[in-house]
């Protein structure tokens, strides 16, 4: 960055190890870095001085659960998102993962800049990676077979389908990809996967041993869940709300991993540096 670092005061606050090591990182190129919600003690309860005067806070991914408290847990810390954007300045800078339109309507209406990291293409991209890897990774815990000759379906070809189904066939895997867009379809194929549409997937569902679901959309109904084959299961790698039908699925007795946030759970140092590379990106596009 081009400003003098030592000056750059930041305000990690809230989330998993990957927020945890951030901050680190960020001390060690130079900032004076002040965290919160990420496992010290706060007896009489969250301490917000001098949150006014950074000129970044960061927010974990996701920023705030259901109930609107800050995601925090590697602490017992209740914060309020409420609480964090009253005690900010106007112009300030607050950047968070999966940001609510309430969210973000809240924060502008105080004039602060409000940015999502994980919206941004550079980190959607480098997070796919530890993404493919941690399913991968599941993926050999669970399964009876090699993933060598296993028919495993992908619902969507995004960053995460794509890094997956590469990685998935580059270990013998028969990948076939799942998607409405007939240009990712063909970009599958490119590739030397299979590909279908989509829509009417049921007739596929009889095949693989392994479904995976990249798409935050409920997909995997009671009718596809019962097209599935003896002894198949799901994992979704979706974010909220994810893809599968929890109920109609334990009612059937299928299997069904929810692996969620799984960068910062298999590779919590990498996922902090694309995460802390983003944020320099934000700042200096921001002049921050």
């Amino acid at each position: 960055m081009g400003r003098n670092m030592e000056r750059t005061h930041i305000w990690v606050i809230g989330g998993d190890r990957r927020q945890s090591i951030l901050a680190g990182l960020l001390r060690d190129d130079g900032h004076r870095v002040h965290t919160l919600g990420l496992g010290e003690e706060e007896a009489e309860g969250p301490d917000l001085d001098g949150i006014g005067e950074a000129h970044c806070v960061i927010l974990p991914l996701p920023a705030q659960q259901p109930e609107g408290w800050v995601y925090t847990p590697l602490s017992t810390l209740r914060l309020s998102v409420e609480q964090v954007l009253e005690h900010m300045q106007p112009g300030q800078l607050v950047c968070g993962g999966l940001l609510t339109p309430s969210f973000t309507h809240q924060a502008q209406a105080l004039n602060l800049r409000v940015i999502d990291y994980y919206a941004r293409e550079e980190l959607t991209l480098l997070n796919a990676i530890p993404t493919a890897e941690g399913a991968i990774g599941l993926a050999m815990e669970r399964m009876p077979t090699t993933i060598h000759n296993a028919r495993i379906w992908i619902l969507g070809f995004g960053r995460v389908g794509q890094a997956l189904g590469i990685r998935l066939h580059a270990l013998g895997a028969k990948v076939c990809i799942l998607a409405r867009n007939p240009a990712q379809r063909a970009l599958a194929k490119s590739l030397g996967l299979e590909a279908e549409p989509i829509r009417g997937m049921g007739e596929w569902l009889h095949c693989p041993h392994l479904v995976v679901n990249t798409v935050p959309a409920p997909l995997m109904g009671v009718e596809e869940l019962s097209a599935l084959r003896e002894g198949a299961w799901v994992m979704d790698l979706a974010s909220e709300p994810g893809g599968v039908d929890h109920q109609a699925a334990q009612a059937l007795g299928v299997p069904v991993v929810w692996a969620r946030g799984l960068p910062g759970k298999v590779a919590p140092h990498t996922a902090a540096e694309y995460l802390k590379d983003t944020v320099y990106h934000i700042m200096e596009e921001l002049g921050v």
